[in-house]
């Protein structure tokens, strides 16, 4: 299985590299992890921060839409990347993305026949 957890930003360049930092890069049940940031129109350098710390995938909207758009535009990404499971997140560590492994884990549990 795939996952995909996804990230709206917006001029998120000086929170992105910690936040991308406690995102997992492997969980088990997944064959493959990987990150996916919706850049909402930034005036920053997020996209370059991005890439320059290892985000796998990055939709670029061409102006401000706000954050139901980003999700959206995520959503749509990630199932045609492929995504069995896609998990929204933040990028100002509203959420700790170090929990997603015992989310998924909860989750399985709530819900054996997976």
């Amino acid at each position: 299985m795939k996952l995909i957890i996804q990230i709206p930003c917006f001029n998120e360049q000086a929170q992105l590299p910690l936040t991308l930092s406690h995102l997992p890069r492997e969980i088990d049940g997944f064959e493959t992890v990987e990150w996916l940031i919706i850049d909402d129109g930034s005036t920053d350098a997020t996209i370059e921060t991005a890439r320059a710390n290892g985000v796998d995938h990055i939709v670029r909207l061409t102006n401000h839409k706000g954050l139901a758009a980003a999700f959206q535009a995520g959503l749509d990404a990630g199932l045609k990347l492929g995504a069995d499971v896609i998990v929204n997140t933040d990028a100002d560590n509203q959420y700790e993305g170090a929990d997603i492994p015992s989310w998924w884990r909860r989750s399985c549990a709530a819900r054996p026949t997976w």
